[in-house]
């Protein structure tokens, strides 16, 4: 069997932890940041676990990683 191509753009923003879990940042970080609130920025800067209906998906965008 040939290797699988990791999809390029899914490895510079999903990681896997340690237990399997995948890792990913959250969205609306990055402009129009005046009219959000400090908590909201705040929280935006920490990431999150991927939800577990989209974890299959991705972990075939990233099998080696």
């Amino acid at each position: 069997m040939p290797k699988i191509k990791t999809n390029r753009g899914a490895a510079k923003r999903f990681r896997k932890t340690g237990t399997g879990k995948i890792r990913r940042n959250k969205a609306f970080t990055s402009h129009i940041l005046t009219k959000k609130t400090t908590k909201r920025k705040r929280d935006l800067r920490h990431g999150t676990i991927v939800d577990a209906a989209d974890h299959k998906n991705i972990s075939c965008l990233i099998p080696y990683k």
